[in-house]
């Protein structure tokens, strides 16, 4: 029950027309008691305000409470026709009048209904009315229920509608932005000059976009009254927009230091922190905003906002979802509610909510973008390609379409396309970093290395205000330096080009680690300007004529190249790429099937045979060749150089010679077209990194990461959960991060897990952070097992978990796996190159086929190039079935994923049976590749290659 002087002090302060503190006397009593009258008399106080949706609010809340309360029709009706929505203020008076008619309690309200509604029917709209008390108007200071009674309503014209966003910041690339939904507008002529003529003016002059003078109003305010939580909250919005955010946030502070109750206030915090990134702390104070509106669509929308942006995927679909259903023409959340679904693998319902957006606005540039973005990571480029177009329909200016479409054509090998769309977003935004490092890339992979170096200068010269941007710059120096060593390399034989032999093995660590370069400005020789290649005439325009060898080769090694795409979601089909396979494939299958010919002679002619192919032990002898670059390009002018090894003869002792290949060196053909075919990615061997790799360099391919699930490898979480649980019931234990181990055979913990249905369920039975390794059996080494892979579970936070892959490369685990892959290799061989050498029947090769599986295999639980060991591989594989006469002419099926099928076999014969069900079927016995021109000798220099695989790719 309120007491006698908080109805007195509420009379005085309706008489003085101080709305402002009468609200907050209201509130305190309303915390106290929630007394119907007294919801009425705020909502009385607001409209005097022109507080018009706090007004609405209150009766809501009178309403809901008391159907019949003819009052809070009244004051509804006001505050509908202010902010513009007439039909629904003469829908309320309408239902009110109804209750009038029936109840008669109130007669002097059931004739103000009246007038209202003779007055809006006869002039066929709806008027603005607002409300103003006299000297008659009167609160009972005994009566607790007594309230704040209007005399009689003034009519005025609505000077605008009031103007709502709800965004906190959208997702462009200028950066976050604060927008906030504005104040009451309009201000009556009537209203005396005063407090709350004052706020209004200065709420005015905010929606107006005048911040400077909203401030100065707000100031003067806050001088004769510095605790004005209206005040503090409308000065703290003028910062806000003016992007002062840290000064917006005292100010919200303040105005809730001063009143706790002021919902606006926790929710512009809440919007300001939001902006600042500081996302806990947005959470806290937009839910807390909460606790006073509800159901608010708008802070709702907020707070799933903020969720998605703080990778909390789960909340932010649930807010944005209940958003949605609160208002459900909220095209901006339905957006975002597609980003949060599609981050959580809901794709189906993602795109529905993408639609949904853009159904709602036709116009809508960021729901067009986020469903470009989204049909992009899903590698459905006819669709990314169709949702870009129609960006540019409704705004041929829209820089960052440019930017994601050369984005698109980066992934799909169209680099000259590429390059044309981000030159147009670069004349819109010169300062784009993202266009001008892609654009940079880009003139790097078709061989214009001067514009490259160009754009890639820019990037380093530019400044930054995000990590992000700056990982880029990072980047950017490094390519620049891989782009000159390229260019040094041009006119000479594609066999120089020796990234592992050539490079400095700390530059390369640092580039595959996206470090900052300030060790290795200081510690590596850099690489010699452009103008030094042009003076020693080392560079110039690669032009690319196509002769009858060029365009066999070409035309095979397209078709030959398809073979290595996966059709699963996120892997785009790259034609630069698919080019480099068919080329790689070809050229392996060259060189083994010359090394495999010597081998099948000696074979043929030796009669020391001691084994049943006829083959003998040996030893491999190599005779060293120098490499070009040596002391020069990006080496380490302190460190000895060692040549770098091509191919070998070995000798036995009949004093015979013969031509032999390593199995690095077949995979080394492989790796160097990788390395030409995409500059931006970073493939290097593992063991030709820093010294660094003496305590390991390790992979991280994660399936979840948090609570997103990674579009390209989260199908392989389920099977990888398994394959965890099946090793862990067999060892009975894990080990932790500090490499110790975790016993888990007792407490019937082995029984939990083996029921553990998710990554939270086992996570919940170890207890922290582990890790466990596959096994891979040796098939070198009777009885041993390898370390396969690591299968790694990292909490993060509350938000879900780090659920990986991991292949820490150390040196005795190399050590390990060169063994393994040098006795695969050496049974492949012998397989071939005995009584089924040249066979064209596809049974008689059944070893064989085995044989390059097994070598494969290995490779794939290797893992020993920084990236593209899965491309590699199947590159080898193609080349390795060719040199056998059997051509793949089959696609990987949908779903499958070659280098897990071998990551998550314990042996190969597991492995074997995966893959040949689909693989064997479309072998065919096929010698027309021995007809092609000779890789090496038609596209002899490393010019030629980069014309080759840039040419007629877009």
């Amino acid at each position: 029950m309120a007491s006698i002087s908080d109805r007195q002090e509420l009379a005085k302060l309706c008489s003085s027309r101080d709305w402002s503190k009468a609200i907050r006397v209201l509130d305190s009593l309303l915390s106290q008691s929630c007394a119907i009258q007294d919801i009425c008399n705020r909502a009385f106080c607001y409209s005097q305000l022109e507080l018009h949706k706090h007004v609405i609010k209150d009766c809501d809340s009178a309403l809901q409470l008391d159907s019949t309360l003819l009052q809070a029709y009244i004051l509804k009706g006001h505050a509908l026709s202010a902010l513009g929505k007439k039909e629904d203020a003469l829908f309320v008076w309408e239902e009110g009048y109804r209750n009038a008619v029936r109840q008669s309690a109130d007669l002097k309200q059931l004739l103000e209904l009246e007038e209202l509604l003779a007055s809006a029917k006869q002039n066929g709209t709806i008027v603005c009315a607002e409300q103003a008390t006299d000297s008659s108007s009167t609160i009972t200071s005994g009566d607790a229920d007594s309230g704040i009674s209007s005399k009689s309503t003034e009519t005025s014209e609505i000077h605008r509608k009031t103007k709502e966003t709800v965004e906190i910041h959208s997702k462009s690339t200028d950066g976050a932005k604060f927008i906030q939904k504005a104040f009451a507008t309009g201000i009556s002529k009537t209203k005396s000059i005063g407090l709350d003529f004052r706020l209004s003016r200065g709420i005015a002059q905010v929606n107006e976009g005048k911040y400077d003078k909203a401030v100065s109003i707000f100031d003067q305010i806050l001088k004769e009254n510095p605790t004005s939580s209206e005040a503090l909250i409308g000065r703290g919005t003028a910062y806000a927009f003016q992007r002062e955010l840290d000064t917006a946030i005292t100010d919200f502070t303040k105005a809730i230091e001063s009143n706790p109750l002021a919902g606006e206030a926790w929710k512009r915090r809440g919007q300001a922190r939001a902006a600042l990134g500081e996302s806990v702390q947005a959470i806290e104070d937009l839910t807390k905003a909460l606790e006073f509106e509800p159901n608010s669509p708008d802070i709702l929308h907020e707070r799933g906002i903020v969720n998605f942006k703080f990778k909390d995927f789960n909340a932010a679909v649930e807010d944005l979802s209940s958003c949605v259903m609160l208002d459900k023409v909220n095209k901006s959340a339905y957006t975002y509610l597609g980003l949060a679904l599609s981050s959580i693998a809901e794709y189906r319902r993602a795109e529905e909510a993408h639609m949904k957006s853009i159904e709602i606005d036709p116009n809508f540039l960021e729901g067009w973008t986020h469903l470009a973005q989204f049909y992009q990571d899903l590698a459905n480029s006819e669709k990314a390609l169709d949702c870009l177009k129609q960006v540019l329909i409704i705004d041929e200016r829209f820089a960052k379409a440019y930017h994601l479409r050369g984005l698109l054509h980066h992934g799909m090998g169209e680099h000259r396309n590429a390059i044309k769309d981000l030159s147009i977003g670069l004349s819109i935004e010169r300062s784009s970093i993202e266009c001008l490092y892609l654009r940079g890339s880009c003139y790097h992979a078709i061989g214009q290395y001067g514009d490259a170096v160009k754009d890639y200068n820019a990037v380093l010269d530019l400044e930054l205000d995000s990590v992000e941007k700056f990982v880029l710059q990072c980047l950017a120096f490094y390519q620049k330096e891989v782009a000159l060593y390229t260019a040094s390399k041009i006119c000479s034989e594609f066999c120089w080009f020796d990234i592992d032999g050539d490079l400095d093995p700390l530059f390369k660590e640092y580039w595959c680690k996206r470090l900052h370069p300030k060790d290795v400005c200081e510690k590596v020789y850099r690489q010699p300007p452009l103008r030094e290649s042009l003076k020693k005439g080392r560079l110039r325009k690669q032009d690319f004529t196509v002769t009858k060898q060029k365009a066999t080769l070409l035309q095979a090694a397209d078709f030959i190249g398809k073979k290595i795409q996966y059709n699963c979601p996120g892997f785009l089909p790259n034609r630069c790429q698919h080019r480099m396979a068919g080329l790689a494939a070809i050229e392996i299958a060259q060189k083994v099937s010359k090394a495999w010919r010597s081998l099948q002679l000696e074979w043929k002619f030796s009669s020391k045979s001691t084994t049943k192919t006829g083959k003998k032990a040996r030893k491999k002898e190599k005779v060293n060749v120098p490499s070009q670059n040596r002391g020069g390009a990006c080496c380490s002018t302190s460190s000895s150089s060692e040549p770098s090894t091509s191919y070998g003869f070995s000798d036995d002792r009949s004093g015979s010679s013969r031509f032999m290949m390593s199995w690095q060196e077949v995979y080394s053909l492989g790796v160097r077209w990788r390395q030409i075919s995409e500059p931006c990615d970073p493939v290097v061997w593992v063991n030709k990194l820093s010294e660094e790799f003496n305590s390991g360099f390790g992979s991280h391919t994660p399936m979840v990461l948090g609570q997103a699930k990674v579009v390209r490898y989260f199908p392989n979480c389920e099977r990888t959960l398994n394959v965890a649980k099946a090793i862990i019931g067999e060892t009975m234990y894990v080990h932790n991060t500090r490499d110790g181990i975790i016993d888990l055979s007792e407490g019937g913990k082995l029984q939990k897990i083996m029921n553990a249905g998710s990554c939270s369920d086992l996570y919940s039975v170890v207890g922290e952070d582990f890790w466990l390794a596959t096994s891979c059996n040796s098939t070198a080494f009777e009885g041993k097992r390898l370390e396969g892979t690591r299968i790694t579970f990292q909490k993060m936070g509350n938000r879900g978990f780090d659920f990986a892959i991991r292949t820490p490369c150390t040196p005795s685990r190399w050590a390990d796996f060169d063994a393994e892959m040098a006795m695969a290799w050496e049974a492949l061989c012998n397989a071939y190159c005995g009584e089924v050498y040249g066979s064209t029947d596809i049974d008689m090769l059944e070893n064989v086929r085995d044989s390059i599986l097994k070598l494969t295999y290995y490779w794939y639980n290797f893992i020993p190039l920084s990236r593209g060991t899965a491309a590699v591989g199947y590159v080898v594989l193609l080349g390795l079935f060719l040199a056998a006469n059997m051509e793949v002419t089959g696609s990987i099926p949908q779903g499958a994923q070659v280098d897990w099928e071998a990551i998550l076999s314990p042996n190969p014969e597991t492995f074997i049976d995966s893959i040949k069900p689909w693989l064997y079927p479309s072998l065919q016995i096929s010698t027309s590749w021995k007809d092609y021109p000779d890789v090496a000798s038609t596209f002899s220099t490393t010019g030629s290659v980069v014309a080759a695989l840039s040419s007629n790719s877009d």
